[in-house]
């Protein structure tokens, strides 16, 4: 990355480990100065007539009130500018960057894009908010000039609404964690073996059936233990709206995830004759991976997901729609003699090959709809569609060979970005997770660019993220437990430069900004508190 002659001269002056905030992710420069800006019921929040960043404003406003009690006008009258938080597009060097300064005259955030801004409003909020944390009487921000700008293009989380189901007042405020934390991509995994969250109209069946299943796993999957309560939810169009909407207005992407050919039981449910075996079935009770797949060699399977995509692509604005690609069995394609047909007369080589090609067609169609696909590492297996993105789970070695040949890669590993893993090494005092180990530590010391791959193709690494599967979450404040504060942990993986970072340093700086999610009365993991200690 190449930085401003202004941004070098403060890196130069900034020794790290001076001067140090308590903000996540650290800032890629901060200098601070002598004296501070008392925040009190005299400031304005000063926009320039005309020039938008009215809701950056009013979220301003809203979170102050919330930290403080003070409620702080809007104005834009220059009259007010003494004292005042301003914000202001300003023209910096990179598109994302955003520069803060804050001196006796108030404070100016600026960047080139209400994104930009929005990002340094959350700097000033977290600042505030260190400050009436202190013992201080008044709220004092010190002088400091900040210019910062994210690393990596997809800072992402992911939530499985599937396994279990949460409301969508729960995934709003799941994205306002993000957006504490800087984070721009949220990955809604809506459709499962287990569940169909996504009401599509064409299809009504899919939520009236495939929304809904007559048992769940309980314990631990080993248990084999099932009870028999009907469970379910989905989301309508206007929900998925809502969300989509509150998610835009905090510059935060929402990814859908449509799985194929595989993971599509609750699909089959509701519409059986889209299967190689013609069903019946039932929405999946337990956890793992079913044979009973989207039939390959069937049309109707491909005329019906592309009138789902059709509606997906209408509620969502984002580049990407996610297919999902993974744990597709090839058992039934093997025994169907529809798709050995297909295997034949596109002149496959084997089932291997068969994915490749379901998986290419729907690219085409979702290429011509002006949206690029992204799915797991195992759409590599037969061939890699030509215009694909990688999501690498399984390990990193997809995602290098995804890199390697051009395409674009988030990098997801198992270990350390599966939050549904443990988090302390004492399992045996923790609520029941799936299995492994990823610590607050291995998060934060995550580095999404191997080694292994050729330094010209760094570019396709497009960032990472961290996945919430929810097999083991029965509750919101389970998925709060799981992903916080993990989550900041990845956060500043993702937005600092790693040559900046130190975990003995985000711990101090995380003990003072976890009271945020105190005030938002988060079911966050404290672990961390014994590594302070």
């Amino acid at each position: 990355m190449k930085y401003s002659l202004v941004l070098v001269l403060l890196l130069v002056f900034n020794v790290f480990g001076q001067h140090q905030l308590p903000i996540i992710p650290q800032p890629l420069s901060v200098f601070v100065g002598e004296g501070e800006f008392t925040l009190d019921k005299k400031a304005r929040i000063l926009l320039a007539p005309n020039e938008g960043l009215l809701f950056e404003a009013k979220f301003l406003q809203a979170r102050i009130e919330e930290l403080t009690g003070l409620r702080i006008p809007i104005s834009h009258k220059s009259k007010d500018a003494k004292g005042a938080i301003r914000l202001a597009y300003k023209k910096v060097d990179y598109l994302d960057e955003h520069r803060i300064t804050i001196d006796r005259s108030g404070v100016e955030i600026s960047a080139a894009t209400a994104e930009g801004i929005f990002h340094g409003i959350q700097t000033i909020l977290q600042l505030i908010h260190a400050s009436k944390a202190s013992e201080e009487s008044h709220i004092g921000l010190p002088f400091c000039e900040i210019s910062d700008t994210p690393r990596f293009q997809w800072r992402g989380m992911h939530l499985d609404v599937c396994r279990h189901f949460f409301t969508k007042d729960e995934v709003k405020r799941y994205i306002d964690y993000l957006a504490l934390y800087k984070m721009n991509t949220f990955h809604w995994h809506l459709t499962e073996d287990q569940g169909w969250r996504i009401e599509i109209k064409k299809y009504p069946k899919l939520t009236e059936i495939g929304a809904w299943r007559n048992g769940s796993m309980v314990g631990r999957y080993s248990d084999n233990n099932i009870d028999s309560v009907r469970y379910g939810g989905f989301y309508t169009q206007e929900e998925i709206k809502e969300v989509v909407a509150y998610a835009a207005e905090r510059h935060i992407s929402v990814v859908p995830e449509i799985e194929m050919p595989g993971h599509a039981l609750a699909a089959l449910a509701a519409y059986p004759e889209l299967s190689c075996a013609g069903g019946p079935f039932e929405v999946g009770k337990s956890w793992g991976v079913f044979d009973d797949v989207y039939c390959a060699g069937n049309e109707e399977v491909f005329t019906f997901l592309e009138n789902v995509l059709d509606e997906v692509v209408a509620l969502f604005p984002s580049t990407y729609i996610h297919i999902g690609g993974d744990e597709c069995p090839k058992t039934r394609w093997k025994e169907c003699a529809k798709c050995q047909q297909r295997i034949t007369d596109e002149g496959l080589i084997d089932e291997h090959e068969l994915q490749s090609y379901f998986i290419q067609r729907m690219e085409r169609y979702l290429n011509g709809k002006g949206k690029k696909i992204i799915g797991w590492d195992e759409i590599l297996e037969g061939g890699l569609a030509p215009n694909a993105a990688v999501m690498s789970w399984r390990g990193e070695s997809g995602g290098i060979a995804a890199a390697e040949a051009g395409h674009e890669v988030v990098m997801s590993p198992g270990n350390p970005c599966y939050f549904d893993h443990y988090q302390h090494p004492n399992k045996e005092n923790e609520p029941i997770a799936i299995g492994g180990l990823n610590t607050l530590e291995s998060v934060y010391n995550y580095q999404p660019i191997p080694a292994e791959l050729s330094k010209n193709r760094h570019d396709f690494i497009l960032g990472a993220q961290a996945n919430v599967w929810s097999e083991y979450m029965t509750s919101f404040a389970q998925v709060e437990y799981m992903a916080l504060p993990r989550m900041a942990a990845m956060a500043e993986v993702l937005w600092s430069e790693s040559d900046r970072k130190e975990y003995s340093d985000f711990l101090e700086r995380l003990a003072v900004q976890v009271t945020i999610l105190d005030l938002w009365n988060t079911n966050y993991c404290k672990h961390y508190l014994t590594e302070l200690k």
